[in-house]
């Protein structure tokens, strides 16, 4: 439902409030939106709204940012029917929530600089000055700006069926940005002052399987085969199942915290019942990092990389690595060797090779 449901941070009658609007309205969506606590309809909104809280900002995945961008009132009516229609081909092609959360994002991008005018009319040379635009006086990231591009040219060659558009149009050259690790002295720490069973579950199962921070909050109970020691890791990245080993040291403690916590479905859940959020599991890493201490820039990503490190500095094959990390290609698991102390350790310098 997340490619069809827009969120706008607003006020209503004095009170801070999450607006939230459809591309279509169904039974569905409609039986979808009247379960949510305190929801209600907004009849000068034409919109359904609910509290302005943490609990619905973590499961709306909202910041101030993101819901301006997912705005469709902000489209002008010439260009909704192509935002609509831009929204189904991305579903019809099955992209991934996240994949479809970020083309709409700059797509729509794109849809609110051009006003009035139809975004269909736009040919190679107007859709160039538009990039040069977000270089030049939006000073976009290149992976922001690549993001970009990609999405406008899914619309003008899945969309309009115009392929040759974009042939013309340069992209921008890639920074290469090696990933960020955590020693394994410091990941030790982090365990040690994470006191809360739950979140020091979590945290040592993202470092000890490698998990993206969607993989860990989309486990399921019954994805954890302890009998096998493996963890099904179901249509991740790309939409692929792969398996992962359960850690032997985090046994005991899984258990512990199954008892305890008593998980319906998803082996993570909120407060309130259903799937952890994100945001919340990202949170718990960089409170931990805090208490730890560790000034060091790094997202909870940073233990998935430093699981990959890790295992390559204790010598396991990095055919193997890519297998649990799930990478499609081998040069993105390469990228590795270029962080692994123990390799450039071996390396001597010339100096010391001298007679």
């Amino acid at each position: 439902m997340n490619e069809n449901v827009f969120y706008e941070l607003g006020k209503h009658d004095d009170k801070n409030v999450i607006i939230i609007r459809f591309t279509t309205i169904t039974a569905e969506r409609k039986a979808w939106v009247r379960s949510l606590t305190g929801s209600r309809w907004s009849q000068s909104k034409k919109a359904w709204y609910v509290p302005d809280n943490k609990f619905y900002r973590d499961k709306f995945g909202l910041t101030e940012e993101s819901s301006k961008l997912n705005t469709p009132h902000l489209i002008h009516s010439v260009n909704q029917p192509a935002f609509i229609r831009f929204l189904e081909a991305l579903k019809l092609k099955s992209y991934s929530p996240n994949t479809i959360n970020t083309y709409k994002n700059e797509f729509g991008q794109l849809l609110q600089t051009l006003k009035s005018h139809a975004v269909d009319s736009l040919d190679a040379e107007k859709l160039r000055s538009y990039f040069l635009y977000c270089t030049n006086t939006l000073k976009l990231s290149e992976n922001t700006l690549h993001s970009r591009i990609n999405a406008i040219k899914f619309y003008f060659e899945q969309v309009l069926n115009q392929d040759k558009i974009f042939i013309d149009i340069p992209r921008p050259k890639k920074p290469t940005i090696l990933p960020k690790v955590i020693s394994t002295r410091d990941i030790k720490k982090l365990f040690e002052v994470t006191s809360n069973l739950k979140h020091n579950v979590m945290l040592k199962l993202c470092y000890g399987m490698g998990l993206r921070v969607s993989e860990i909050v989309n486990l399921k109970i019954t994805d954890i085969d302890s009998g096998n020691m493996q963890v099904l890791i179901e249509q991740a990245k790309g939409k692929k199942d792969r398996y992962v080993n359960l850690p032997e040291t985090v046994l005991e403690q899984l258990r512990a915290y199954y008892k305890e916590y008593k998980p319906q479905k998803y082996l993570f859940e909120g407060q309130y019942g259903g799937q952890y959020s994100i945001r919340s599991a990202q949170q718990v890493f960089k409170t931990a990092m805090r208490k730890a201490k560790i000034n060091k820039e790094i997202g909870i990503h940073g233990l998935r990389h430093s699981f990959a490190t890790h295992l390559l500095e204790g010598g396991t094959d990095i055919r193997f690595i890519q297998e649990l990390l799930g990478h499609n290609d081998i040069k993105t698991t390469l990228r590795y060797t270029h962080v692994s102390e123990k390799s450039i350790k071996k390396i001597k310098s010339p100096l010391d090779t001298l007679e």
